[in-house]
């Protein structure tokens, strides 16, 4: 049974929000190279502690979802909840999506893939991303051939 990305994204924040954690597969191109399309599986859990770098599910619209990485936080100046946090998934080459801190559902606390699981606070994985970050300028050229290889 398949359900629309609302409906289910809607459920899993709020199981979140009652402190249990969500396994999703992940729908979409947009956070390659590090996460692929119907491959792979993110496990998420609260979102409190969210910040630069981390990859998380957040409702940017009422009923829409992207799972992007934070690339900035605008903090407000007395209420955490309303900080606004830029979003950029790391398949992207320019745009990017804006919410509050309290529109954040989850975060991905580990990467599953087939055959093994990355915690997201692996160090060599932390240490790629901000690599990734770093290259926006040819991350398109990285992508196209990265999609070539795939």
């Amino acid at each position: 049974m398949e359900l629309p990305n609302n409906v289910l994204l809607g459920a899993v924040k709020d199981a979140i929000r009652k402190g249990h954690t969500a396994t999703i597969t992940v729908i979409g191109y947009s956070m390659r190279p590090f996460v692929e399309h119907l491959r792979d599986k993110v496990l998420l859990d609260t979102p409190a502690e969210a910040t630069i770098g981390d990859a998380v599910l957040a409702e940017i619209t009422p009923d829409t979802y992207v799972l992007h990485r934070i690339i900035d936080v605008i903090p407000h100046a007395w209420d955490t909840d309303l900080d606004k946090i830029i979003l950029m998934g790391d398949g992207n080459t320019n745009g990017t999506e804006h919410c509050l801190r309290k529109n954040l559902c989850g975060k991905v606390t580990q990467y599953i893939r087939p055959g093994r699981t990355i915690q997201a606070d692996n160090p060599s994985l932390v240490r790629n991303v901000r690599l990734w970050r770093r290259l926006l300028p040819v991350r398109r050229y990285l992508l196209t051939l990265y999609n070539a290889i795939i």
